[in-house]
This record gives C-alpha cells, structure tokens and sequence, in this order.
C-alpha cells in the first residue's frame, strides 16, 4: 500500500492507496481542492466545514446524475438490441424468401430450357 499526502481546505491528510494509484488519488484530491476553492471564491469565508459539505453534494449530486444518465442510456441500448434482433429475424425471413424465389425463378427458367431444347422444336 502506498502512502499519499493530500492537501483539502488547506489540511494534509496521508491516505492510503493501492500501489500505482497515487497520481489518481491525487488527481482527485485536485479535483475536490479546486471545487472547494471555487465554492470559498463564491461564497466567501464560511468555514471550511461546510465548504468541503457543499463539494461533497456537488459531487453526489454530480454522481446521482451520472448514473441517471447511465439508466436512460441502459435502458435505450437494451431497446436498440432487441430492435436490431427483430430487424435480423426479418431480414433473415426476407433473405430465406428471396432465396426460394431464386431457386423456383431457376427451376422454371431450367424447364423453359429443356423444353426450347426438346428434340422437334425450334427446328425448322
């Protein structure tokens, strides 16, 4: 396990992580510093406290949302799929009729032909 100091509201704090993780446990300690500062930039000194809360919402309201999105688009590609599979079963349906169409179409031109070819036609 690595050790990672971070720096929230003006505080270190040394965190644990996996090995390899730090630069994104850092990252996202940036991430939570940079929206507290905008929040103090917005609303002034009110206590670290209460700014780290309002980041903390922001985030989760961030994180309700996300996932929100990630249900409606579930939801759609679950639709699409099973559009795609009725849209295969009908090509499939199509492609099976075409093909007996072609195979009756070679049939009848087959016995067109031995008929043209029968001995005592088309012999003048």
């Amino acid at each position: 396990m690595a050790q990672v100091p971070i720096t929230i509201a003006g505080r270190t704090y040394r965190m644990a992580c996996a090995d390899g993780e730090e630069a994104h446990l850092e990252g996202l300690a940036a991430e939570l510093e940079g929206r507290i500062s905008a929040l103090r930039a917005s609303f002034g000194e009110i206590g670290d406290q209460r700014l780290i809360v309002m980041a903390a919402l922001g985030f989760a309201d961030e994180r309700h949302e996300f996932i929100n999105k990630i249900r409606i688009l579930e939801a759609e590609t679950k639709a699409l799929r099973a559009a795609r599979a009725g849209v295969e079963q009908t090509a499939g349906h199509w492609v099976s009729e075409a093909a007996a169409a072609i195979d009756e179409a070679a049939t009848r031109i087959e016995q067109a032909v031995q008929t043209l070819n029968a001995p005592g036609r088309g012999e003048s």
